[in-house]
């Protein structure tokens, strides 16, 4: 697909078909081409048990923006229809785009019906998700009596135990409808593999880095072959991954899919503690502004920076998976600062700044996951000094189902972070984005209750951000 590939196959038997069918007037009656009578590719390929059955297709040769119908047939037994569009003509620049994004879908603590109603918006032609699609953790005690479902097993630390997180997660049926109703870009946050990995560092120190790298492994492996990915592009024959890419809506918008994880220095401000997990640190702490610490790995900051240079879509987002602003919490004695996200990499995080200023890139936003909560902010060169110019605007994603984290001190420490225009934590849901060349308009939604797999849907906050003024309004 000019998207990524829709989905991956069901997995049905050794020898999978696969069919397109394609008609460029999405308001017609869906029925008539579900019949399939107009094809316009079709071909076989072998679901192998190196690969889990899983079976990725990817499809060249189709007509640029407009809807195709797909499924899958092995066996003698169909798969459900999915639908994906494809992307526009390098050189077009459509109207609009809209699209849904997800992050932090923990199986045990709701249903996915947050998937199901991003599923029914018949025009959202992208899903972004934005990491911790499932959670390696066993069932915690301190859990149990929020446990809505089980995962039944314990802590996925072996490639069997990932695929089945992977496999267990795809027998919902909301989250069958959302991935047979639009392609999606996907990247991973931490526990696709372990809660607080940074690069090649377990969280528990007792874990040697070979033992973990074996671990990662395993896990980006079945992350790969699950996902609607590339896997001729993500998935070396050397046996190493490479997640960034990159994919353009024509001209309107630019998509840099980032890791921000396997290449990342140790966590900060770790000397001394039991744990490298992320915690508060003093702000003093040196690690926040070591210019050799990297986020992203130098290699793939050079990427992205090049492809800074080179862009010319009206809009740059950044699909990736941690808050970019930085939070400052105040106590009566120091300051501190959660060390996970880019508050850990300060200076890296000034390195990406400073290229969306150096490139002139054209209307900047980054979009995030991972805190359970939903957040807009204003970023800019110099956190310090509020009245200086904003560079880029940051849209966060509140959990599918995770719990939201403790909000009374975020909420005190708001006036002290003016860059933060928005923080909601006690709603679970998703985010629409809808994008046109003049504005980006945002919608945070939340469902009523995960508790309940009908549950509804509303509107929690609005906002939009107008072309070549950043910032939200």
């Amino acid at each position: 697909m000019a998207t990524e590939t829709p989905t991956p196959g069901w997995g049905l038997g050794p020898t999978p078909a696969y069919t397109v069918i394609y008609t460029g007037k999405l308001h017609h009656d869906r029925g008539r081409y579900h019949r399939f009578a107009r094809i316009v590719a079709h071909g076989a390929a072998e679901a192998l048990p190196t690969h889990g059955g899983a079976v990725h297709v990817e499809v060249t040769g189709l007509r640029p923006d407009r809807p195709h119908w797909y499924r899958f047939t092995a066996l003698g037994v169909q798969s459900p229809v999915g639908r994906a569009w494809t992307a526009p003509a390098p050189e077009a620049m459509p109207a609009r785009l809209r699209m849904t994004a997800a992050s932090c879908s923990h199986w045990e603590l709701g249903y996915f019906s947050a998937y199901r109603h991003m599923a029914e918006d018949a025009e959202s032609r992208l899903t972004l998700f934005l990491g911790d699609y499932i959670y390696e953790d066993g069932v915690a005690p301190e859990r149990r009596a929020k446990t809505v479902r089980s995962y039944g097993m314990g802590e996925a630390m072996t490639l069997a135990d990932y695929r089945r997180r992977y496999a267990l997660h795809r027998t919902d049926p909301d989250l069958q409808a959302l991935h047979a109703a639009a392609a999606c870009i996907a990247v991973w946050d931490d526990h696709e593999v372990q809660n607080d990995y940074s690069g090649i560092w377990s969280q528990d120190r007792a874990i040697a880095v070979p033992d973990f790298l074996r671990r990662r492994a395993a896990a980006y492996r079945a992350f790969c072959e699950n996902m609607p990915v590339r896997l001729s592009r993500v998935m070396r024959a050397d046996g190493s991954f490479r997640l960034n890419r990159r994919m353009c809506w024509g001209r309107l918008a630019q998509f840099d899919a980032l890791d921000g994880r396997q290449f990342r220095s140790p966590q900060a401000c770790v000397d001394g503690v039991v744990s490298r997990r992320g915690r508060m640190a003093p702000v003093s702490c040196p690690d926040f502004d070591d210019p050799s610490r990297t986020y992203l790995g130098f290699a793939q900051e050079r990427w992205l920076y090049d492809g800074f240079t080179r862009s010319r879509a009206r809009w740059n987002l950044l699909v990736q998976n941690l808050l970019v602003a930085p939070l400052k919490v105040a106590t009566p004695t120091e300051t501190l600062l959660w060390t996970d996200t880019w508050n850990g990499f300060g200076a890296a995080r000034r390195r990406l700044i400073d290229a969306m200023v150096d490139t002139r890139l054209a209307n900047p936003v980054t979009l995030a996951g991972d805190y359970h909560s939903a957040w807009l902010t204003d970023l800019r060169q110099d956190f310090d000094k509020p009245d200086t110019p904003v560079v880029a605007s940051e849209i966060v994603v509140t959990s599918i189902t995770s719990d939201g984290p403790p909000a009374d001190g975020i909420i005190a420490a708001l006036p002290a972070n003016p860059h933060i225009r928005y923080f909601d934590a006690a709603n679970r849901g998703y985010t629409s984005i809808d994008l046109t060349p003049d504005r980006l308009d945002v919608r945070c939604m939340a469902i009523t209750d995960r508790r309940d797999p009908r549950s509804g849907v509303r509107v929690l906050h609005r906002a939009e951000v107008a072309a070549g003024r950043p910032g939200f309004v």
